[in-house]
């Protein structure tokens, strides 16, 4: 595993995303209830961003391009249901977001 530097712990408050790039991929590290989520950035229908869409009270986060919407804690479809986001790990070293990749994604 790889850790990929997210940003510090105090830069990211309650209900704040944000979005980091690995390789050629970006992620969407989240702060809800207190709780640090990493979600695959990219909606899978026609590829919006949903770091920079808005999250509910029920702990999913909703694309801002046509409303796909997907629980941050497993990356599950809402709506549409069947669908799915990679999701992962997330650590604080240090009051240092880090995401937790695969090595073999770069």
């Amino acid at each position: 595993m790889e850790r990929v530097k997210a940003c510090a712990l105090a830069e990211l408050n309650e209900g704040q995303c944000r979005v980091v790039k690995h390789g050629y991929e970006y992620i969407a590290v989240i702060k809800k209830n207190d709780e640090l989520h990493a979600i695959n950035d990219t909606c899978p229908h026609m590829g919006g961003s949903l770091g920079t869409g808005w999250m509910t009270d029920e702990g999913t986060i909703v694309c801002p391009w046509h409303g796909w919407e997907f629980r941050l804690k497993d990356g599950e479809g809402v709506w549409p249901s069947g669908i799915k986001v990679e999701t992962y790990p997330v650590q604080v070293d240090d009051d240092v977001i880090y995401v937790l990749m695969d090595d073999a994604k770069k």
